[in-house]
């Protein structure tokens, strides 16, 4: 069957939910038994998110093949369990960087280089390429901003030609917003009209449009949304919206989403979609009336996207585990000696989270020496790790000045420090050590024993380690090297085993942790929460 390619484009507002959609069409086209994958094109020009604060764009996400990206793409891989790769998210800074890198080579023989063909071209270029594998039977394109913002318009003229080009084998969706009036009691469709005749504008008739509401929309209003933007009439799906976002999948379905897709693409008949091991998850989600109370020390905590991966890996593994999550926020920059016992006494579990810079260190520190005393099932996460190292040095090897180079240049005991081959790098963005690494772990570990396995590959997003030299004191003082890296002999995990659940892993866990595959060490530690939880009721 020829790759069929699905453009995804949203209008009214941002923050609609265009890669929640995305990622439900994928899941119900995966569960056609289809080959489908996803990508998202933002049109900012930085080259990747890697250099935006979270307060900008919420969670740097991480591809295998070490790539930041977008969040959205955590959302893609949580619904498919498919891998992404640097391909599934380009940016407007990078077609523009290549362009320019052409013209300098000289590709374009003296031509003036222009926005329409060349960076069209270059566009096009990227969303056919993956088609060219022949991997896919269904690729998905997300367009980021909205339709009609100054900065989408060259992606939304490549994604116009490109339905030219491939006739039937292209479709639109567009994803608008119908906004309900309190003082009125009235549900609006004119944004949505508006949104559809702006993308006509451009050239682009929608052939699905899918509204999003917080009211259900009566069948009337669906036809007239029908009638003046000219789509059929069960082309109109309403996205009302859910208790959480992996029901919309099935929403969608009831709507027969994905067989309009695939009769108006002409795609190769398929089998009815495969929902069990989906509806398993959702009713466990639906049925836990036990809860399992976890913190998560950070400093961005005011801004939850900025841990996406990490809440949604949380809630997978509670949900397997048959327990509702109750996620508690603890901002690091708050914590101190005086309150600890305040903000930490009731929890089951705390994670300590990654990050970047000084800021909320200090909180960090003082949540994992009152963690460690007490006993409570802690999972440091890459910066989380390296915190679980300096403070064990400081408060049980004496080495009260230890310090992280990040934090701390002139520091006399560098517990973690800048990696080697980070000395000479300057440039920020993607320079990192990022991407999956293979780990060895100790046998008889608490993340061996997780994983059930001696070896595993996890992604990476740092530049400073823990300080080899310091190894044999820690291990002798009773927290030890339980992962590394079998090429460059770096530390990847450290636990004490004298503790319930005390882990630290320099790699980061939660992007590899999906719907239908929760990652192994996210249930170990939910199952150490669980198991404290129950302890303390026997004491009381």
């Amino acid at each position: 069957m020829e790759t069929k390619y699905i453009f995804v484009t949203g209008g009214v507002v941002s923050s609609l939910g265009k890669g929640i959609i995305s990622s439900s069409i994928a899941r119900l086209l995966l569960s056609r038994g289809y080959r489908v994958t996803i990508q998202k094109f933002d049109p900012y020009i930085n080259i990747d998110p890697g250099t935006l604060n979270p307060y900008e764009h919420g969670e740097c996400y991480v591809t295998v093949d070490g790539h930041e990206a977008d969040l959205d793409l955590g959302h893609y891989e949580r619904f498919t369990d498919i891998h992404t790769t640097r391909a599934n998210n380009v940016t407007t800074g990078r077609i523009y960087q290549s362009v320019i890198n052409k013209e300098r080579r000289g590709d374009y023989l003296g031509k003036t280089v222009q926005i329409i063909p060349h960076i069209t071209d270059e566009i096009k270029r990227n969303v056919k390429s993956l088609g060219l594998t022949g991997e896919y039977d269904f690729i998905i394109t997300e367009i980021g901003g909205t339709v009609g913002d100054i900065e989408s318009t060259p992606f939304i003229e490549a994604v116009r030609q490109l339905k030219w080009e491939l006739g039937r084998n292209a479709l639109f969706v567009h994803l608008t917003y119908v906004p309900y009036l309190k003082a009125a009691k009235e549900l609006k469709t004119k944004p949505t009209q508006h949104s559809v005749k702006q993308l006509q504008s451009m050239g682009i008739q929608p052939d699905i449009l899918v509204l999003r509401t917080e009211k259900e929309l009566p069948a009337s209003m669906r036809r007239k949304v029908a009638q003046f933007c000219n789509v059929a009439p069960e082309a109109v799906v309403e996205s009302l919206d859910q208790p959480t976002i992996y029901q919309v999948p099935l929403r969608m379905h009831e709507q027969h989403l994905d067989e309009m897709i695939v009769a108006m693409t002409g795609a190769d008949a398929s089998p009815a979609p495969d929902f069990a091991a989906w509806n398993t998850f959702l009713r466990k989600l639906s049925e836990a009336k036990d809860h399992v109370r976890i913190g998560l020390v950070g400093k961005y905590v005011e801004l939850q996207d900025a841990y996406k991966s990490i809440s949604e890996a949380l809630m997978q593994a509670a949900t397997a585990l048959d327990r509702r999550l109750d996620l508690v926020y603890i901002h690091s920059e708050k914590l101190n000696d005086s309150n600890a016992e305040e903000l930490l006494g009731d929890l089951d579990g705390a994670i300590i989270a990654p990050g970047f810079g000084q800021r909320g260190i200090e909180g960090k520190f003082v949540a994992l020496k009152w963690l460690r005393e007490h006993d409570v099932p802690t999972f440091g996460i890459c910066l989380g790790m390296q915190c679980m190292v300096i403070e064990f040095a400081r408060d049980v090897l004496g080495l009260e000045s230890a310090n992280s180079t990040e934090m701390e240049p002139n520091t006399p005991h560098n517990v973690i420090d800048l990696m080697e081959d980070q000395k000479s790098v300057h440039d920020k963005g993607g320079t990192m050590r990022l991407g999956a690494y293979r780990c060895a772990l100790k046998e008889g570990s608490t993340p061996a024993r997780a994983y059930g396995r001696s070896e595993v590959m996890e992604r990476h997003r740092h530049r400073f380690e823990f300080n080899s030299d310091y190894l044999d004191r820690f291990e002798a003082a009773g927290m030890e090297c339980v992962g590394h890296n079998p090429e460059t002999k770096l530390v990847e995990v450290v636990e004490i085993p004298g503790k319930r659940w005390f882990v630290g892993t320099q790699y980061h866990p939660e992007y590899q942790s999906t719907v239908l595959n929760p990652n192994p060490l996210f249930i170990s530690f939910m199952k150490a929460a669980l198991d404290y939880s129950e302890s303390k009721k026997s004491v009381r």
